[in-house]
């Protein structure tokens, strides 16, 4: 009897041990604008439509620095550049939700719709968009692309009017995210055309539940997601503006993820046991934008003149706490193609008055500063920077009014043209100079809205667009920086800041990673 009794304790000891699946919350730093990803720029928004309820046909891997298949298994390219040919993954199905069920798995038909919404006035949906799609737009991906045909139920071609070096690496933008034909022709029929915006369907590895304006939105577990499957059993985005309030949730266990801290809470965090700090460099920049349809801001003399006024260095020490670099250029200075030679414009007030002077301002003028109400990672404390930038002004004599405006309503005025100053911030989405110079100082940007200077010059418009065509990394390189001595002379932006990009987690969390594009991946995240 006493040897059955080792024996049954010896057989427990080695029984498989069953680890279910945890809820994952994460603090995030404000209410996404809505979830048909195409309609909208910013990050947040993407990051909570985008990087967990689609895929896009291709993917960008940031530790590899590649393009890598997504929804397209492989793809071809025409010797002459005009032609990409895209081999889809077979079996992909669509969410299954209470308000709408597939009838067949994603094909070229889904492809097809999703392009031609965006790239065709005729198009019965191009029209339901009532801000437009600024990144398409600002892309200028309608006069691009030619056609896109559907060569067979798994196969899709697009061709295009002129090559574009950096096609694949746009397809990876969340705005390349691929829709259900289907679930749109659903809506349509219905007349319910915004629950493409409200009740969103895609391939990707979360499934949308429900959304609380101020509170919180639900995400369940795809369990036909046809990549790397999700190691938790839900995802929880808890909508906490205040970055002090997202730190005390992290502490207490109420999320497990915090973004976008504070660099003070980053700094507090290395001496607590039961938080660990997850942080990379941003392919990201802090600018205040100038714009430049408004008087005075028409004026280069007087742009170049508050670039010369802002004590820079101040800034960097009280809103990042050292922990960003100072910005001179649209991107990164690890950025291929980045331009060395270009002189900084240094803080010398006693310079900037007399530009002023030049300009026909010596008793300066009064503007508005433009700012969002809480942290993120471009802006960890946004009161902060625009005070410092106010008082700075006022040495010059340019009398500054701060306008707070929440994030969502700052993104639509701020396309809208409506500022003078406006404090904001652009990530770039895999490492391309064109990430940034298209979309924030082409032509088609100002139209779009997401070129916040509203700048339109003819040459510098030429610059980047012939950058575009051409394979050559050397020749590119040569209009890149062509391209940035426009900027730089004619002052747009009042360069900030090259964060860090950084998150808090619990020390019971593993396998999640900070992009230095902003993006967010949860699938491979472990709640232990």
């Amino acid at each position: 009897m006493k040897s059955r009794h080792r024996f049954l304790v010896s057989a427990l000891c080695v029984m498989p041990v069953l680890v279910h699946a945890k809820p994952l919350t994460v603090c995030t730093e404000a209410n996404p604008e809505g979830f048909d990803v195409v309609r909208y720029n910013s990050l947040i928004t993407t990051n909570a439509s985008a990087d967990v309820l689609f895929d896009r046909l291709v993917e960008f891997d940031s530790v590899a620095g590649k393009v890598i298949p997504g929804l397209a298994e492989r793809w071809e390219v025409s010797p002459d550049g005009l032609s990409y040919t895209f081999f889809l993954r077979r079996n992909v199905a669509f969410h299954t939700t209470d308000y709408f069920k597939p009838s067949r798995a994603l094909n070229a038909d889904d492809v097809v719709f999703t392009f031609e919404r965006m790239l065709n006035p005729a198009h019965p949906w191009f029209k339901t968009a009532p801000t437009g799609y600024p990144h398409a737009q600002s892309m200028q991906f309608p006069k691009l692309i030619k056609a896109i045909r559907k060569l067979d139920e798994n196969t899709v071609r697009f061709e295009l009017n002129y090559p574009q070096a950096t096609l694949l690496g746009k397809l990876t933008m969340g705005f390349a995210s691929i829709y259900s034909a289907e679930y749109a022709d659903q809506l349509m029929a219905s007349g319910k055309t915004e629950q493409l915006n409200a009740k969103p369907i895609g391939t990707g590895p979360f499934v949308f539940q429900n959304y609380q304006k101020d509170a919180v939105v639900r995400y369940e577990i795809n369990p036909a997601y046809w990549g790397n499957k999700p190691k938790i059993d839900r995802l929880i985005y808890a909508i906490t503006p205040d970055s002090a309030v997202r730190m005390q949730k992290l502490k207490v266990g109420e999320c497990q993820i915090a973004l976008g801290p504070k660099p003070a809470d980053v700094i507090a965090a290395r001496n607590d046991k039961m938080l660990k700090i997850v942080e990379t460099p941003a392919f990201m920049t802090a600018f205040v934008a100038m714009n430049t349809q408004h008087k005075p801001l028409d004026n280069p003399l007087v742009r170049q003149a508050i670039n010369l006024a802002f004590d820079k260095q101040t800034y960097l020490k009280v809103v990042f706490d050292g922990t960003a670099i100072a910005a001179s250029r649209p991107f990164p200075p690890n950025t291929w193609s980045w331009n060395k030679d270009l002189p900084d414009y240094a803080y010398d007030p006693a310079k900037a008055k007399k530009l002023l002077a030049n300009a026909g301002f010596p008793n300066g003028f009064n503007t508005t500063i433009w700012v969002r109400p809480t942290g993120a990672t471009l802006n960890p404390n946004p009161k902060a920077g625009a005070e410092l930038l106010q008082s700075d002004l006022a040495k010059v004599g340019i009398r500054a009014e701060i306008k707070v405006v929440e994030w969502a309503e700052l993104i639509r005025r701020g396309k809208a043209g409506e500022h003078d100053l406006l404090f904001m911030g652009w990530a770039g989405d895999n490492g391309d100079p064109d990430d940034f110079l298209t979309p924030q100082f082409s032509c088609a940007a100002v139209q779009s809205g997401t070129n916040f200077a509203r700048y339109c010059d003819p040459q510098l418009d030429k610059l980047i667009a012939e950058a575009l065509r051409i394979a050559d990394p050397v020749v590119r390189t040569s209009k890149y920086q062509t391209a940035q001595k426009i900027i730089h002379e004619q002052a747009l932006w009042l360069p900030l800041a090259h964060p860090t990009a950084s998150a808090l987690t619990r020390e019971n969390i593993s396998g999640y990673h900070v992009s230095p594009f902003g993006r967010q991946d949860f699938t491979s995240v472990t709640v232990n």
